[in-house]
């Protein structure tokens, strides 16, 4: 049997560090989000998604992989915002086969109204933590990571083309 790969002390730390981070930060937006309009981080994540998209509707399946989400549970969020009245379901208008969802123009105006608040967070939370030499590298760690994790790199490919 091959012994294990132990991580160093200083891999340890950036470990710990990234896990902190990854249950940290996704609370504290969550709670802002909350206060803000009752919504949650991963509710907001549909609806920013949706509003980036051509047209400002994708697939059930595109926007599930984009947001890192089972079928089911996007299914679940995309009725209640449904019920909210910022997203509607409607058939692919290429392939009446594919289900998408389609964000309304309520559902817009609630992004416009939730992103500067959100994105203060983000600043206040984590960026302002940050140089710009740290943030730099930080794209560059974050874009290898998700390289090894995400085989068809969709976040990548998003943000080089903006």
């Amino acid at each position: 049997m091959t012994e294990p790969r132990w991580l160093n002390a200083e891999e340890r730390r950036a470990w710990l560090a990234q896990v902190s981070i990854n249950t940290l930060l996704p609370a504290a937006l969550d709670t802002q989000l909350h206060h803000a309009r009752k919504l949650s981080l991963f509710d907001y994540n549909v609806l920013a998604m949706l509003s980036e998209a051509d047209g400002r509707f994708l697939p059930m399946s595109e926007l599930a992989a984009r947001t890192s989400a089972s079928l089911s549970r996007l299914s679940h969020v995309v009725t209640k915002l449904q019920t909210r009245g910022w997203v509607e379901r409607r058939p692919h208008p290429g392939d009446a086969r594919v289900t998408t969802a389609h964000l309304t123009d309520d559902g817009m105006e609630t992004i416009r109204e939730l992103a500067p608040g959100h994105v203060e967070a983000v600043r206040t939370l984590f960026l302002d933590a940050l140089s710009e030499e740290d943030v730099a590298d930080l794209a560059r760690i974050g874009e290898k990571i998700v390289g090894r994790l995400d085989k068809d790199h969709w976040i990548l490919r998003e943000r080089h083309q903006a």
